[in-house]
Order: C-alpha cells, then sequence, then structure tokens
C-alpha cells in the first residue's frame, strides 16, 4: 500500500512539474524550399533621409544570415525574392523640460516589403507595412542619438520582418 501511495504521488508530482511542460517552438523548423534562397533587393528611399534605404536593407540581411533559417544570395540564385521601399522617417518630440525646451525625441521608420516566390509568383506578403521606433535624450550620459534610436528602429522593423518571413504558426 505505501508503494502505491509513493508511485501515485510521483506520478501526481511529475504531472504537476512536467505534464504540461515540453518543447515549444514558434517556428518548425521547416521553411518550404522555394522559400529558402532568398534575394533582398536595396530598398527605394522615400526619405529625405540619406542611406536610410541601405541602412534598413542591411539589417534586414544582418538579421535574416544570423538567424540561418534562410539563406540569402545573389539575385540569379534566388529561389525568392524581397523587394521594397522606407515610407516614413519622423522625429518626433517625446518629452520637454520645465522651461519647454524639447530633451527627448523619437525616430519612428515605416517600410513597405514584399515577399515573392520567384517561380510561381506567389507573394507570401504583398506591400506589407512594418513599423519601429526608438528613442533618445539630448546629451545623454547613456550616449543614445539620433542614429541609436534609428538601429532600434530598425531592430523592431526586422524582428517583425522575420515573424512574417520565417515563423510557421
Amino acid at each position: 500500500m505505501t508503494r502505491i501511495r509513493v508511485v501515485m504521488v510521483a506520478g501526481v508530482f511529475w504531472l504537476a512539474c512536467c505534464g504540461g511542460c515540453g518543447i515549444y517552438t514558434a517556428s518548425s523548423g521547416r521553411v518550404q524550399e522555394e522559400r529558402k534562397l532568398v534575394f533582398i533587393d536595396f530598398l527605394e528611399n522615400d526619405t529625405a533621409e540619406a542611406n536610410l534605404g541601405v541602412e534598413l536593407t542591411d539589417a534586414i540581411v544582418r538579421a535574416l544570415q544570423e538567424d540561418n533559417t534562410l539563406k540569402v544570395v545573389g539575385q540569379d540564385a534566388a529561389e525568392s525574392v524581397i523587394v521594397g521601399k522606407v515610407l516614413r522617417y519622423t522625429l518626433r518630440e517625446m518629452a520637454t523640460r520645465p522651461d519647454l525646451t524639447v530633451n527627448e525625441y523619437q525616430v519612428q521608420i515605416s517600410v513597405s516589403l514584399t515577399f515573392t516566390i520567384r517561380s510561381s509568383g506567389e507573394a507570401i506578403f504583398e506591400k506589407r507595412t512594418f513599423s519601429g521606433s526608438g528613442n533618445y535624450l539630448l546629451n545623454d550620459p547613456q550616449g543614445t542619438t539620433e542614429q541609436t534610436a534609428r538601429e532600434e528602429a530598425a531592430r523592431e522593423i526586422v524582428r517583425d520582418i522575420l515573424a512574417q518571413v520565417v515563423e510557421d504558426w
């Protein structure tokens, strides 16, 4: 009787601790073959910010390479293509001092992207808008600048792009 009780207690303990647990992943680890080799065209820049299209293209390429689910290749070897443009770059006042001078700004960036399978012409997503933002303080002792805020906004955009391109819900 004691042995049965020990086994039952152990079973209940196991279910309580581990029964609902398991390895969970948002991605099945499988990407359709026609998506694996992707070409990222340089983003057009519809803003007045010089090189913003190049900066965001580089950030997307780096993120895909680090994720390593898709392989970024040249246009001729690509099975799929991501194209798009930078739609908006806004520098917004976020906070002021008591004397009403601005001391915190927010960078807001929006891009529109299309992800297409070359062989079929199927659009995985078309003209999808991705947005990101980043804040910085004027004369910040921590060293935030407009450039670090741009980079933060780009990271947000890239996270959303990876979620759309790679993750398999």
